[in-house]
């Protein structure tokens, strides 16, 4: 330190990065109100869009709050009898899926959660050949498994029964299975897609449903919510109105300590678009075989994962495609931001320029 002149670390490092003080003082000149008071800026919702919080937003927050509280129910209907019965049929779910017993479209795997697919499948985040809202396509017919009929008898009759969906309302059923430390980022269940309400059974242990958030990666964290909506063993959810369309919501790496399971049910707009026959991602029901084997996981998680750094696939995906640009990496609102995209390999492989070679 003396060589250099400096008796202090922290002003060597200053003296480094002297445009650091220089971005915060220009920081504080724009945010400031006169009185030498600056506002913190923070995001509504997982998107590009943001404002400025001032002293009385708290007022608008508690609004926002409300209107996302008003258009939710919860109901407590299964007894924890009910739930370890419909938690055994779960676990069989799951290792149908380790054995490669369901269709192609009806298992898709994350880092510590995975999704099954019943009786309607669609595509989203990276599996999108054109990013953002609206872009997402329901696979074609057959191509993902039916409802398991446990799904009807343990699930969809009670709620039926119970007054909460009509008969005959549910054609799509996804199981999301999460391990300790996994999460889902900040969506709006597609509207093209889905009719309203949208519909869930929480299972295993309790969490939480965040509306409002943004995500932020490398490390990952996630901004304040505008409402947090505590989710119980054999709870139900009904999402409809401005919680369902007009803000996004999420569940936080932090919400899930332990095992989580949630039945998603709901019904597929008549005018929905499909997948086309020559889309990537839409296999021909002629050359596909009964059964095929699923993807297995690229990490298994234990007890312990909850507690340990998570490395989230999305980094993993990026060191492997370090050519891929910014752009095609930006979104951050897809339900599965992480997924590799399938087609880049083979857009790479026939991209190649043939050369003609002369003989001399």
């Amino acid at each position: 330190m003396a060589a250099s002149g400096y008796s202090d670390l922290r002003e060597k490092l200053k003296s480094m990065t002297p445009h650091r003080d220089e971005y915060k003082n220009k920081y504080v000149d724009r945010t400031s109100n006169g009185s030498g008071k600056s506002r913190k800026r923070k995001y509504r919702e997982s998107d590009d869009d943001e404002y400025e919080h001032s002293d009385d937003s708290a007022e608008l927050r508690e609004q926002e709050a409300h209107r996302v509280s008003s258009s939710i129910q919860q109901k407590s209907i299964f007894t924890p009898e009910e739930c370890a019965l419909i938690e055994e049929k779960i676990d069989q779910v799951v290792a149908k899926g380790e054995a490669g017993l369901y269709r192609e479209h009806t298992v898709d795997r994350a880092p510590l959660r995975n999704k099954y697919f019943f009786g309607e499948g669609y595509t989203y985040g990276a599996q999108l050949e054109k990013r953002g809202p609206g872009q997402e396509r329901l696979y074609r017919k057959g191509e993902v498994d039916e409802i398991p009929s446990w799904v009807h008898e343990l699930v969809i009759n009670r709620l039926v029964s119970n007054g909460v969906i009509p008969e005959g309302f549910v054609n799509s059923a996804v199981i999301n299975d999460y391990q300790p430390g996994g999460c889902i980022v900040s969506h709006v269940d597609p509207l093209h897609i889905f009719a309203r309400p949208i519909v869930s059974v929480s299972f295993f242990s309790d969490s939480a449903l965040c509306f409002g958030c943004r995500f932020q990666f490398k490390p990952i964290r996630v901004s304040e919510p505008v409402f947090v909506l505590p989710v119980r063993r054999g709870s139900v959810t009904v999402l409809s109105g401005y919680a369902a369309d007009e803000i996004t919501h999420c569940i936080r790496p932090q919400d899930i300590k332990e095992r989580r399971a949630v039945i998603i049910l709901r019904k597929t707009r008549p005018d929905a678009p499909r997948l086309d026959t020559y889309s990537p991602f839409s296999s021909s029901p002629a050359k596909r075989p009964v059964s095929l084997k699923a993807k297995r996981s690229h990490r298994k998680a234990d007890p312990d994962a909850a507690h340990r750094p998570r490395v989230l696939e999305m980094d993993k995906e990026e060191n492997r495609h370090p050519s891929l640009s910014r752009h095609s990496r930006h979104s951050i609102t897809s339900e599965n931001y992480w997924r590799r995209d399938q087609g880049y390999n083979k857009h790479s492989e026939g991209s190649g320029r043939k050369v003609k070679m002369r003989r001399h």
